[in-house]
């Protein structure tokens, strides 16, 4: 076997030398970007340029790799040469070990500052500040809809939404010992104990469910306390070292949530792109008919759209909306003049690429 083996590792290792001498080739050109952009002003990362950069590699990709395990490989090598140029900081919902860091590493890749927050308040407060140059925050979830205090920010932050990333969510029942011995309560985000009710209910229904501000936050409580289960996803339980009970215990077996990129960074068109809107109609009978057919009128297709109380106590809503297209793209742009005349309130959130996954 060893006679078999060694041409065919010589040939690995012979490849693995180009490969070498290409990536490091790929990052000299990456530095001259950087003095480029540095002697412009122009942002380091560039999210719609990423975006065609990743479709790409599954365009052309002739196998057997899979396209999400090139794209993977592809997102650190431009996250090591976007550090080259410059290291980017991001706020996200922590404390580390929550779907909102691996939404982070899935975006700009692992050679990035994190900056983990205590809240969604304080992600938009460190971002609109400068102390991150961009924000993760959860927006919405397949099972239980938006998140409803990320849609209330949005409506007043100066920042705009510069990507999505969307996660798939797979949870797991988690405790110090790896098994249910003397636990007397399960705690998790109130989404997670939500996603996870029925299997709850079939399997531990007499334990007290405690919600907490993060799943990663149930994972430490139930590290320290082994009278406590958390639930939480892979990424907490190896950081807390707690053993699993049982994975993948969400009751929607595809489950996703998906996160905005924010920031102050205003994103180019990529070829496929969002744009999000926060709306308010007039108090006229037919107003929203008339608002979204300016979207139909120029055949802008809407993919969401969502009202929220505006809480004067006057039963007034926002309605947040989601189209396909770029703000830049000629019918998108008609059909939001058209729709900013009509409406009693307009604000774009943000255009930027769809998320790949």
């Amino acid at each position: 076997m060893n006679d078999k083996l060694k041409p065919l590792r010589e040939q690995i290792d012979s490849i693995d030398a180009q490969i070498l001498d290409l990536l490091n080739q790929r990052a000299r050109v990456a530095q001259a970007v950087g003095h480029v952009k540095a002697e412009t002003g122009a942002p380091v990362f560039r999210p719609e340029r990423e975006a065609q950069v990743l479709r790409g590699v599954a365009e052309r990709n002739p196998g057997p790799m899979g396209n999400a395990e090139l794209q993977t490989i592809w997102r650190e090598i431009m996250s090591a040469c976007r550090a080259l140029e410059k290291r980017v900081t991001v706020a996200f919902l922590g404390p580390a070990g929550t779907y909102s860091e691996q939404a982070v590493y899935e975006q700009f890749g692992t050679a990035v500052d994190v900056l983990s927050c205590a809240s969604i308040d304080e992600v938009f407060r460190a971002t609109e500040a400068g102390t991150a140059e961009f924000g993760v925050v959860p927006v919405e979830n397949s099972t239980e809809g938006a998140i409803g205090r990320t849609l209330d920010l949005l409506l007043h932050t100066p920042l705009t939404i510069s990507g999505e990333v969307s996660i798939a969510v797979r949870h797991s029942l988690l405790t110090g010992s790896g098994n249910m011995d003397g636990v007397t309560a399960i705690c998790a985000h109130a989404q997670a104990l939500a996603q996870c009710q029925i299997w709850l209910n079939n399997n531990y229904p007499d334990l007290e469910r405690i919600a907490v501000s993060s799943n990663a936050e149930a994972a430490r409580m139930a590290r320290d306390n082994h009278a406590l289960a958390a639930i939480a996803g892979e990424r907490a339980g190896v950081r807390y070292s707690l053993g699993t009970v049982k994975a993948n215990i969400q009751d929607d077996p595809h489950n996703r949530t998906r996160f905005a990129v924010i920031g102050t960074l205003q994103a180019g068109p990529s070829g496929e792109d969002r744009t999000s809107l926060a709306l308010a109609a007039p108090h006229k009978a037919g107003s929203i008919y008339r608002l979204l057919g300016s979207l139909a009128q120029h055949g802008v297709s809407m993919t969401r759209f969502e009202s929220r109380p505006a809480r004067t106590g006057a039963w007034e809503y926002y309605f947040y909306v989601d189209v396909q297209g770029h703000l830049q793209d000629e019918g998108v742009a008609r059909a939001l003049t058209e729709l900013q005349n009509n409406a009693a309130f307009f604000k774009v959130l943000g255009s930027y690429p769809v998320s790949l996954t």
